[in-house]
């Protein structure tokens, strides 16, 4: 698919003064400028930002009266119940709250919902069940933003219950409970609304042992797995807590944590952000789509090594087994597209099947996306309603979608970029064709063409390893923080391109007497150029350590054949 490639502008004088105040090179400052940090406080804070930066937690509406419900809770010795969401998000909020109250005195219990049986959010059942647990308040994680229903009904029970969720607020407002933790009210003067559940959770507990000494900074291996799994913003305090979480991660203290990395074999390496997205979050993610998610809650709560490693081996067995269905999926999924979708008319992909798992159809969601780039719904239909789960591309916003076809949906929920949904199998069609109608008037036709935004041109030759040394700083990269992508132009090839794996292949590129090699594992998503070609290319550039010898190697993003 071409893409079109979009230099950002920049402004030479204030990546100067920029590059000066904090002692970077001027390419370093004009990505921090592409990433709108160009306020020297900020990007300092950006670049260089402890812990200390983050937010007073007492900012968020209703932390007051949360933490003095929770005290009083443990002082009169109540039952609490930590109720979260099946996917990473969840599991690592539940997991962090539990340690943190099991610290603090009490041993709550937990609730995560079966996807398939229960569905997203809090629900009656696990009320019931709270209730005859003796539980005398619940505490939701990660959800229970639109339980309206369901705490109402946990109030006449005689059961409080305090709303910690980082969802977007529909419009039929916000529940009746205890209290309400949640950065997008209104009436909330936090300054950042972009936390994950896990950070929210995180702000719950620091606010819980603020006059205590407690070293809430070691659990933050917990929040950058969950904040880099829910692909949130990696900027203000998601980038701190993903940046110091990377580093609690590689020695953390828990056991079943590092059970998993070894598990996944990533015992040797230092963890980033990027083993997080691809690695471990789907082992996690795997035993709530289709296993059991208090499988990986208990295996982040254990302190047994024996039980840590074998519960790991079966969220790397579950993995497995989601990757085999996933691959099911996509094959009828592609059919599906071949045969129902006009790409002239349909804006938005809506795809509906019988026997589709509902634990999967969100990757596989996110598959066709990236394969036609065009905002797309799977559908897991069973009996006469379906489960549906979707995700967008950059200028089309999901969640605001779902409000204007509101009334062919049972429910939903979601954000910009991601959502889910529940629908009778009669209003599919109608579904499909009213986002649709909704998505001609706000989709562009250039909207769907996906783009390179280039941060840097500059020669090929003057690329050098003090540089790339210097990109570091902006790591870890995720929404909101990409990769830097440079451009240079005039390429030549010194060698024949050559294949490495199923989808890769690698080059040696030569201009103006410097030379390197560039790799790509998506060769079918660019063009193969031949000797004697002369070429522009996109990339990230970077080092690679080969037998003990660094070299420069440039991560191709794509190319153009002049």
């Amino acid at each position: 698919m071409r893409k079109n490639w979009k230099l950002r502008d920049h402004d030479s004088e204030l990546e100067a003064r920029l590059a000066g105040a904090l002692n970077i090179s001027p390419i370093v400052a004009r990505i921090l400028v592409n990433r709108k940090l160009s306020d020297e406080r900020e990007a300092r804070n950006f670049l260089f930002g402890d812990i200390s930066f983050t937010y007073d937690p007492f900012l968020l509406k209703d932390m007051h009266k949360a933490v003095d419900r929770i005290k009083n809770a443990i002082s009169a010795g109540q039952k609490i119940l930590v109720y979260g969401d099946y996917d990473v998000d969840g599991i690592t909020s539940v997991a962090l709250l539990t340690i943190v109250l099991r610290e603090l005195g009490t041993d709550p219990v937990t609730y995560i919902p079966n996807r398939l049986e229960e569905g997203y959010g809090l629900n009656k059942k696990a009320v019931k069940f709270a209730h005859t647990k003796k539980v005398k308040l619940i505490i939701t994680v990660d959800c229970g933003i639109s339980a309206i229903d369901e705490v109402k009904y946990a109030n006449s029970l005689g059961i409080d219950v305090i709303v910690t969720d980082h969802h977007e607020i529909k419009e039929g407002g916000i529940p009746e409970a205890f209290a309400v933790i949640n950065p997008h009210q209104k009436d909330c003067v936090y300054p950042f609304q972009q936390l994950a559940g896990v950070g929210l959770a995180y702000k719950l507990a620091c606010a819980l042992t603020r006059k205590r000494y407690y070293p809430m900074e070691r659990h933050l291996d917990l929040v950058a797995l969950g904040t880099v799994a829910d692909v949130a913003p990696q900027k203000s305090e998601n980038r701190i807590f993903t940046k110091h979480g990377l580093t609690v991660m590689n020695d953390t203290d828990k056991i079943g944590l590092r059970s998993l990395i070894r598990a996944s074999g990533l015992a040797k390496k230092d963890i980033s952000a990027s083993h997080i997205g691809y690695i471990l979050g789907p082992r996690i993610n795997a035993m709530g789509r289709i296993g059991s998610p208090e499988v990986a809650l208990k295996l982040l709560l254990t302190d047994n090594k024996l039980e840590a490693d074998k519960l790991a081996g079966v969220l790397n067995k579950e993995n497995a087994n989601r990757q085999k269905i996933e691959a099911r999926m996509m094959d009828e999924a592609l059919s599906k597209v071949e045969r129902e979708v006009n790409f002239k008319d349909h804006r938005v992909i809506v795809l509906a099947g019988d026997g589709w798992h509902p634990g999967v159809i969100g990757i596989a969601a996110s598959r066709i996306q990236e394969r036609f780039y065009r905002p797309t719904i799977m559908i897991a239909l069973k009996g006469k309603t379906g489960k549906g789960s979707g995700r967008s591309i950059h200028k089309f916003h999901l969640f605001n979608s779902l409000e204007h076809a509101k009334d062919c949906l049972i429910d939903f929920g979601g954000h910009e970029t991601a959502c889910g949904l529940s629908i009778n199998r009669k209003d599919v069609d109608r579904f499909r064709d009213k986002i649709n109608a909704y998505a001609m008037k706000m989709i562009k036709d250039e909207d769907l063409l996906p783009s390179i935004n280039v941060d840097v041109d500059i020669p090929l030759s003057h690329l050098n390893e003090r540089l790339i040394s210097e990109l570091d700083l902006l790591k870890p990269y995720g929404p909101d923080n990409p990769r830097p992508v440079f451009m240079s132009s005039g390429i030549m090839l010194s060698a024949e391109p050559r294949f490495v794996g199923k989808n890769g292949f690698k080059m040696w590129l030569k201009s103006d007497g410097f030379a390197c090699e560039a790799i790509s594992f998506r060769r079918s998503a660019m063009p193969i150029p031949a000797m004697g070609e002369s070429i522009d290319i996109a990339y990230t550039p970077g080092m690679n350590n080969w037998q003990g010898i660094e070299s420069i190697q440039l991560d191709l993003r794509d190319i153009r054949v002049r």
